[in-house]
């Protein structure tokens, strides 16, 4: 039976911390409705609802920003976790001749600058017709996120000893089934974790997107620098608040989902019973 008090300041830590994430937030909501606010007061002196027009408009390209922004952040979320996995399960279950020199390849593209790498991305993209594309975007975006997803599943791989795979071996499951019912479900918090990360950094993107999509691909991130840049906080902070909105959201499932159970054990034997 757990010890109530440690629950208790456990929950009073948690609802400290939440508070302190949600301190920076609250000048952009007071900024989102705010009709005039002059230094020094502490409040808006008027309130208005400008900013909530702006991003509820039906001809405005708010909607169509963050539709995009979602869609190419789950598909660099889903093509990340599907080129990671194969390199964090070689590089973390394994010991290899040169396994350090193929690290090191493999976080290059995020320990070159950015901006170096993109110039010859799009100057390649120009060749094969991918700029200005929301494809050639997509396929951008998997240069900074791969290596992030392959590094992570490759922690999560390497603390597997395989003891578990071999059990299910030696009862006459196939490889494919031990990676299935044992393996996969063993791992499934850190290829979710792996996958939020790269939703994230592919939702943050701002000049790859602008270079390789051309304006032509405008997401979330471009029409937040855009109001930035042009001096309307009232804009800026509504839409900086649709922006932080996924991530924060994204970042509570995964503290409340991505818990291991006391019943996670053994699960995958459960389930080569219901195959076998």
């Amino acid at each position: 039976m757990g010890d109530p008090s440690g629950k208790r300041r456990s929950n009073t830590g948690l609802v400290i911390v939440a508070a302190l994430v949600a301190l920076p937030f609250v000048p952009l909501f007071l900024w989102a409705f705010a009709g005039e606010w002059r230094f020094p007061d502490l409040l808006p002196a008027e309130w208005s609802l400008r900013g909530v027009y702006y991003l509820l408009d039906p001809g405005g390209r708010v909607f169509g920003a963050t539709l995009s922004s979602l869609l190419i952040g789950a598909s660099v979320a889903l093509a990340s976790v599907a080129v990671g996995m194969p390199a964090g399960m070689a590089m973390g279950g394994y010991e290899w001749r040169f396994k350090g020199v193929v690290i090191f390849f493999i976080l290059l593209p995020i320990l070159v600058p950015p901006l170096a790498s993109t110039m010859g991305i799009h100057l390649t993209f120009i060749r094969l017709g991918l700029a200005d594309t929301a494809l050639g975007v997509f396929l951008v975006h998997l240069v900074p996120t791969v290596p992030y997803t392959a590094i992570i599943l490759t922690s999560i791989f390497a603390e597997r000893t395989g003891e578990l795979e071999e059990a299910a071996r030696t009862l006459g499951a196939s490889s494919w089934q031990a990676f299935v019912h044992v393996t996969l479900p063993e791992v499934a918090p850190g290829v979710a974790v792996a996958g939020l990360f790269a939703f994230l950094i592919s939702w943050g993107q701002y000049i790859l997107t602008l270079l390789i999509g051309g304006g032509n691909v405008v997401t979330l991130p471009m029409l937040l620098f855009s109001a930035a840049s042009g001096n309307d906080p009232v804009i800026a902070s509504a839409l900086a608040i649709v922006f932080a909105l996924p991530a924060v959201f994204a970042l509570v499932v995964a503290l409340r989902f991505l818990k291991p159970s006391e019943t996670d054990e053994g699960r995958g034997f459960v389930g080569l019973g219901k195959v076998s």
